[in-house]
């Protein structure tokens, strides 16, 4: 027994070509840079606050490749060599055998940045 099945369809694919041309043409370098600010100011604004020295010790960079572009976020106070920023997030041990609980304080402060990031990008893409 032989079946025989026929596809036709109508139209073309305009719209998701000039959707994909617009992902491929769009400055994310630039939307990147703005978000890298304000991610460091997010840090900044709700990292624990002794001396002020890791709140004030917040950067970013952008790094890209051919295949990929990200934010980096970077904090370089260094105490002994150890990073304040990430002891302060997941906690460490004391000189005297006891435990301080971290506190995570990065992912709140950059879930907005990522959210608003995210939302500007796809009104973006969408605009064009």
């Amino acid at each position: 027994m032989s079946s025989i099945i026929t596809i036709k369809h109508r139209g073309n694919f305009s719209k998701s070509y000039k959707f994909l041309k617009n992902v491929i043409n769009l400055d994310y370098k630039a939307i990147l840079d703005r978000y890298g600010i304000k991610g460091v100011e997010a840090l900044s604004a709700n990292t624990p606050f002794d001396t002020g020295n890791t709140a004030n010790s917040w950067s970013y960079s952008i790094e890209e490749n051919r295949s990929s572009i990200s934010i980096v976020w970077s904090n370089e106070n260094l105490n002994d060599g150890v990073n304040i920023a990430i002891i302060l997030q997941y906690g460490h041990g004391t000189g005297t055998g006891g435990y301080v609980e971290g506190r995570d304080y990065i992912n709140p402060a950059l879930r907005p940045v990522f959210d608003e990031m995210a939302n500007t990008i796809w009104k973006e893409l969408i605009r064009r």
